[in-house]
């Protein structure tokens, strides 16, 4: 098992990443997801011994890394550049960590057929890496990775060169792979559909912290951050003031720009605390009146943006949303919608 414990890392004198902490266990994928910028690929590259934290641990299986060189932690790693050797074709590729490692001649040819059939690339070993797509070349990086059976795998955003329709259909690979091999797996990527689709965990990044922990469905069903909701589209996130405390334990009043809400909140709040709330559409919760601003076609529905909302019964304020219905209404057309509402922070 790999543990990160407690890092620092600076970046121009500013920092970066404050007090990393978090575990990966035997054939568990956990996905770090994170804006550009927020130091996801530098965690990477420490965890891979490339670079170095200013304070804190990995340890894998109780060991401490901090002196064992890159080469020898065995761990694989793969990029979205790919990082294939164009001069060698498929199988010297592959081959490379095997011939690294000082492995027998005779046990490299069946290790590399194996994992050109793990990749859906048999019969591809004497093919050039230039004659090969984007994606038969990230299944060849990833053929490399697995040939020498490494301990942890890391995906540095290994699809972000890859048009939509391929890159579904390699994630869906990639993570078929992970669950037959049981290889723990640490997944870096900024893009929302790779996270939810590959992950056993997704651990949120923001400003240098990790502010979500959680399997796929609890970071989607309570977010508990306004960074995570509104990066992942969640719903509406709009601000309000705490008017008082309920005496129904976990409820809270508040104004917002929709009318006044009874909130479920598990924060400790006080009466006049400014607190941000995620309102998404549900079959049961308040009921609020829409007037119709624009629609624009989304896939299997149409996005729905607001100028104005209410709650029904009051007055029709100034704030609006943005919701999804399967029907276009017409612009100027006041709905009627039913949401739910969390409190975030």
């Amino acid at each position: 098992m790999l543990e990160v414990r407690n890092i620092f890392k600076t970046y121009e004198n500013k920092p970066l990443l404050r007090g990393i902490s978090f575990s990966v266990a035997q054939g568990e994928t956990i996905c770090l997801l994170g804006a550009s910028g927020s130091g996801k690929s530098t965690l990477l590259r420490m965890i891979a011994g490339l670079e170095f934290p200013e304070s804190g641990q990995f340890l894998f299986n109780q060991i401490d890394l901090a002196q064992t060189p890159p080469h020898l932690r065995d761990f694989g790693l793969v990029f979205q550049d790919y990082g294939l050797f164009p001069h060698l074709n498929i199988f010297d590729n592959i081959a490379f960590g095997l011939k690294m490692r000082n492995v027998p001649a005779e046990a490299i040819k069946p290790r590399v057929a194996e994992m050109l059939d793990l990749v859906n690339l048999t019969d591809f070993e004497n093919r050039k890496v230039t004659d090969l797509s984007g994606g038969e070349q990230q299944r060849v990086a990833l053929a490399r990775a697995l040939a020498p059976s490494p301990r942890l795998l890391m995906f540095d955003e290994p699809l972000g060169a890859l048009d939509k329709s391929l890159k579904e259909d390699l994630l869906n690979q990639i993570r078929a792979i992970l669950h037959k091999t049981k290889i723990p797996a640490i997944y870096v990527t900024h893009d929302q559909d790779e996270a939810f689709t590959i992950a056993d965990r997704i651990l949120f990044l923001h400003d240098g912290e990790i502010i979500r922990d959680g399997t796929p469905d609890e970071v989607w069903n309570h977010p508990n951050s306004v960074h995570a909701a509104r990066m992942l589209g969640m719903g509406n996130v709009i601000e309000g003031k705490v008017l008082e405390m309920k005496e129904e334990r976990g409820k809270i009043k508040v104004f917002s720009e929709i009318g006044t809400l009874d909130v479920e909140c598990g924060h400790n709040h006080s009466t006049g605390d400014n607190v941000s709330l995620l309102i998404r559409q549900s079959g049961e919760g308040e009921e609020i009146k829409l007037t119709v601003e624009d629609v624009l076609f989304d896939r299997d529905q149409f996005q729905v943006k607001t100028g104005s909302a209410a709650l029904s019964g009051e007055a029709v304020s100034k704030g609006g949303l943005v919701i999804h219905m399967k029907d276009a209404p017409k612009i100027g057309e006041i709905i009627r919608v039913r949401v739910k509402v969390e409190c975030l922070a």
